[in-house]
């Protein structure tokens, strides 16, 4: 079992950054993958970022490829979220998610993943 709690969301202006974490219970954190999803008022949740169980292999959605950068700290059981130039159309709630089957977990398929946090919500404002 493994419980997921989000933290760093806010409100920021278009082009500020901010850190998301995701801090993580259970001695098996290590052996999940750690993705990122976001849901914003009206529309469908949709995958950010996720990284392999190692932090050896990282993924983006197109939308934030080179502005987000996912990170994790296996000692610290926690996955971080940098995300710089932000936008508007990155206002969302943000939920981490935990997957165990490294392959499915590494797709971007919301239906791969687990255990889920309850999310943290991102203002950005224009």
């Amino acid at each position: 079992q493994v419980q997921l709690v989000e933290s760093g969301g806010g409100l920021v202006q278009a082009g500020g950054s901010l850190r998301l974490s995701c801090a993580a219970s259970g001695r098996t954190f290590n052996e999940y993958a750690i993705d990122w999803f976001r849901q914003a008022p009206g529309k469908e949740r949709e995958f950010v970022a996720a990284i392999s169980w190692s932090g050896g292999n990282t993924l983006y959605a197109d939308s934030v490829k080179g502005r987000f950068t996912i990170s994790r700290d296996n000692a610290e059981n926690t996955v971080y979220l940098q995300m710089n130039s932000l936008k508007p159309e990155d206002t969302a709630v943000y939920y981490c998610a935990a997957g165990y089957d490294s392959l499915s977990s590494m797709t971007g398929f919301s239906g791969a993943m687990d255990y889920w946090g309850k999310g943290t919500l991102v203002t950005v404002s224009s």
